[in-house]
């Protein structure tokens, strides 16, 4: 089934995924995590009241209880499941997809991701089946709960004095909409600030160039300290910068690590993806002696990791970034706060975000390049075997693509666990390096394009 991908459910709705399908991942569900109530949240998309109607009835007719908090961000799901001891947990949501899609995000005892590799197969396998659903002798029932105060509580103990601070806030007409205001108030500079499952400010992807525009127009308009921009469903954010430059996120794991492993001395690992710059560890290995880890892309993979090194945080090139403090699991809205709290300390020494920025890392970098290939392993063996036959490199790691590090520069190549994509980036300290190296990457993988 083609909404089955590798860390969760998502697909267009009334194409990939439908009522009926959302009814079967209900009833079949407990074959997977067998809990006798589930919390169930979701988000604000036009479709998501329906998928919620049809998740619990399928639930409720396996004689399963089921928790709602109604509206909600990814996080508030994760951080309700490990708090109050809920054995399994599905928000409803697309995350940063366009307003036609949504899905469904499933997590286990302490919000640990289920993965395809850890249940959607099986999941998957169930409800294609020609398995029958019969009603429970005893049907289970929903009830309402509200842990919205108790959430808000929470995060407030990570904003700091954020008082000399111009702040600029684009939520993407999505769930950050729920909290934000009641963390930052009215003072900021605020935009796309309204539920609204259509989007109409511009896709809930903060990745994407075109959908940074109106975020970097606020902060230079108003001369801000910082821009804010959410994806759909708040598990991810990226910032900008005073000059409107939007900052690679990996940089802010390096950045966060004068919270953790600075104002609050904390020890443990950091964790980043296989994508991250070389500048976290350096950045932090100065500072204040970290040890950084590297491993795959997703949070089915990072949060189990970041549990199983008890690592204090961590974070991905995409803008999720996780907290032991949070569960071992990701918060857009907490690593913003985390990022105004340091900021504001910054400023009162005369630092701009990108003068931090800058001392973090000195190496260019080609920013994501994606190439259409079926022929993913072929090339990506070429690029391997091209690089490590020129010199012996410093290391290799091969979990997740493949990443080469030499000493002043590193190149990683993946392909895409949901789209037909091989996904290169690379970085050096000199420019010219860079552009020799994507060159030479372009014209091995080009020989696989059919």
């Amino acid at each position: 089934m083609k909404a089955f991908k590798a860390y969760d459910i998502r697909g267009v709705w009334g194409t990939d995924l439908n009522e009926e399908i959302a009814y079967r991942i209900g009833y079949f569900l407990p074959d997977v995590l067998p809990a006798k109530t589930f919390l169930v949240g979701r988000d604000m998309r036009l479709s998501s009241d329906t998928a919620f109607a049809q998740l619990t009835k399928g639930l409720n007719d396996r004689g399963v209880n089921v928790d709602s908090v109604g509206l909600s961000t990814t996080p508030l799901i994760y951080w309700t499941t490990a708090k109050f001891g809920y054995e399994a947990s599905v928000m409803i949501t697309a995350s940063h997809n366009p307003s036609n899609h949504n899905g469904f995000k499933i997590s286990a005892k302490d919000a640990k991701p289920v993965g395809y590799d850890t249940g959607l197969n099986k999941l998957e396998a169930l409800v294609a089946s020609d398995k029958k659903a019969i009603v429970a002798a005893q049907r289970g029932v929903t009830k309402e709960i509200n842990v919205y105060a108790q959430y808000i509580d929470f995060q407030k103990q990570f904003l700091g004095d954020i008082s000399n601070l111009k702040v600029a806030v684009d939520c993407s007409n999505g769930a950050s909409n729920i909290f934000i205001k009641q963390l930052l108030g009215d003072t900021p500079y605020y935009i796309n600030d309204t539920l609204d499952g259509r989007f109409p400010g511009h896709e809930p992807n903060p990745l994407e160039a075109e959908n940074q525009e109106q975020i970097k127009d606020l902060v230079k308009k108003n001369k801000c300290d910082i821009g804010l921009l959410f994806d759909g469903d708040a598990d991810r954010i990226t910032f900008i910068d005073e000059k409107g430059q939007f900052i690679s996120p990996d940089l802010i794991i390096a950045f966060l690590g004068n919270y953790f492993l600075g104002e609050k001395k904390q020890k443990g690992i950091v964790l980043q993806d296989i994508r991250s710059s070389r500048a976290i560890q350096e950045y932090l290995g100065r500072l204040y002696g970290a040890k950084v880890e590297t491993w795959r892309v997703g949070r089915a993979y990072a949060a189990l990791k970041l549990r199983e090194l008890d690592g204090c945080f961590g974070g991905e090139l995409a803008g999720h970034y996780y907290f032991r403090d949070f569960y071992y699991s990701d918060s857009g809205i907490m690593a913003a706060l985390l990022v105004l709290r340091l900021l504001a300390k910054f400023k009162t020494e005369g630092k701009s975000m990108s003068m931090i920025i800058n001392e973090i890392s000195g190496y260019h970098n080609s920013g994501e390049i994606n190439f259409t290939i079926e022929k993913k392993k072929e090339a990506m063996d070429a690029v391997r075997d091209h690089f490590m036959n020129l010199e012996k490199s410093e290391r290799f790691l091969d979990f997740d693509g493949y990443r080469i590090d030499y000493q002043d520069w590193w190149l990683n190549i993946r392909p895409s666990n949901t789209e037909p994509y091989l996904r290169f980036l690379c970085e050096a300290k000199d420019e010219n390096k860079l552009k020799e190296i994507i060159e030479t990457v372009t014209k091995i993988v080009n020989q696989f394009v059919s």
